[in-house]
């Protein structure tokens, strides 16, 4: 969009949150002239402290494990994706005419490239990495950026006009989008999510359908065709709506017919692979490789290279990760599994006889539905965390009694290892955000493959 960056030049901003995208926002409204303000719940002494020291000298105020005073004060509130807008402090800055926005809207007005954004409860991190491969492929400049690790606006400043930055956005980051409009946008699947944050699904998938509110009839919209809430969503999309099915074939759209990934566009069929060339497991990935098909053939990339690199495509860390076999046990890091419906997902790319590692916090979910699945595919469940009295609640209920309880993750892969028998598969698929035990959900799955290596030794 790059909009006229001489409006953020000298305006009083504070920015909220030091995560990785607070910490980029910080610098690139430093970088451009503006008065900058940090806040933190964190102490100042919990922070790191050359971090503090640069934004000091640079002139920024922080408020550490405190809040401004007057938030009248402030023109621009810049949200991390991990900060609830119905703060206090936050509603003050709001009500005193503070706009109060994200890191992903800001990247997108001062950026000049191109924007793919992918969104969904489920697959967004598979999908948005091999969209990425794709591009760059292609031989397009890509940045791939977002909730996947990298934020947009360490990219997007300096991006140029030819850029593409593949962007994983979650309902965090959309919820304070206001002009963000993506050439093309995706949105995998909607189910049950941060429901403490948004409180009901209508304001979890209204947040989602953030995504493409902004595109016009030039752009295009990938949706999943078999996720009923993902449909009902895209009847209000101006752009082109482009559905991808794995189960049906379609009159437009990716699908997957005779065993092939096929997209139809108005002219006629490009065949792209074959389903049992993709090295990824499960059906879910097969929707992954569909909708990142279908990005990439929409964006104008020749389906000659987009089956080549789909093809070639071995996974993302830490999503149904195959670690080892130890004594016939086969061992998977599913750590990003951390709502209810990603562990059906991996428990059903699996198939059976499994050794369930699971527990954390549990966001507000029920664990009903997921426990009434494990009959027939789960043999045993390991539990650890915060919250792992729910899903053993859950799983006794449903008439499910394997139930182990553990301390920490050592516990848990020594207890699963304890259990399994050779053909097992012990999976770490948590059901739950990390965030009780762990700093996110990489530093718990680095510890299970740690733990899994042990067994090797």
């Amino acid at each position: 969009m790059n909009a006229n960056l001489d409006n953020i030049k000298n305006k009083k901003v504070l920015i909220v949150g030091l995560g990785r995208s607070g910490i980029a926002a910080a610098q690139a409204m430093i970088r451009l002239g503006a008065d900058v303000s940090i806040q933190d719940s964190k102490k100042e002494e919990t922070v790191d402290r050359s971090l503090v020291s640069f934004f000091k000298t640079k002139g920024a105020v922080c408020y550490f494990d405190d809040v401004p005073k007057d938030m009248g004060a402030f023109d621009m509130v810049i949200l991390s994706p991990g900060v609830n807008p119905e703060l206090p402090f936050i509603q003050e800055a709001m009500a005193k005419g503070a706009e109060v926005t994200g890191e992903l809207e800001i990247a997108y007005r001062i950026g000049r490239g191109n924007f793919v954004a992918i969104t969904g409860t489920n697959g967004k991190t598979t999908t948005t990495t091999l969209t990425g491969e794709i591009f760059a492929a292609a031989g397009r400049k890509t940045h791939v950026v977002g909730n996947i690790g990298t934020a947009v606006i360490s990219e997007s400043l300096d991006a140029g006009e030819d850029d593409w930055l593949v962007t994983e956005t979650s309902s965090f980051q959309l919820e304070t989008t206001r002009y963000f409009k993506p050439r093309i946008s995706a949105i995998l699947n909607i189910t049950p999510d941060h429901l403490n944050r948004h409180h009901t699904m209508k304001a979890y998938a209204e947040a989602k359908g953030k995504i493409f509110a902004n595109q016009s009839a030039d752009g295009f919209l990938i949706v999943n065709r078999e996720d009923r809430l993902c449909m009902e969503l895209a009847k209000s999309a101006k752009a082109r709506v482009v559905p991808f099915s794995s189960e049906r074939e379609l009159p437009f759209g990716a699908f997957v017919k005779d065993g092939e990934i096929i997209i139809r566009d108005d002219v006629c069929d490009h065949p792209i692979c074959r389903t049992d060339e993709l090295k990824i497991i499960g059906k879910h990935n097969v929707e992954n490789a569909l909708a990142a098909a279908a990005v990439s053939f929409f964006a104008g990339i020749p389906e000659e290279i987009i089956g080549e690199t789909v093809r070639g495509f071995g996974g993302v860390a830490h999503r149904l990760e195959f670690c080892a076999e130890v004594d016939g046990v086969k061992y998977y890091n599913d750590s990003k599994g951390t709502n209810t419906d990603a562990t059906l997902i991996a428990l059903n790319a699996i198939g059976k006889d499994i050794i369930l590692i699971a527990g954390g916090d549990a966001k507000g979910q029920s664990f009903d539905g997921l426990a009434e699945e494990f009959d027939g595919r789960v043999k045993a469940l390991v539990l650890l965390g915060r919250d792992a009295y729910m899903i053993k609640d859950a799983a006794e209920k449903a008439g499910f009694t394997a139930v182990h309880g553990c301390r920490n993750m050592d516990e848990c892969v020594l207890k699963a290892h304890e259990i399994a028998e050779p053909g097992d598969t012990v999976l770490l698929s948590p059901a739950c955000a990390s965030w009780d035990m762990y700093d996110n959900f990489e530093q718990r799955g680095d510890h299970f493959k740690d733990c899994v290596r042990r067994l090797e030794e």
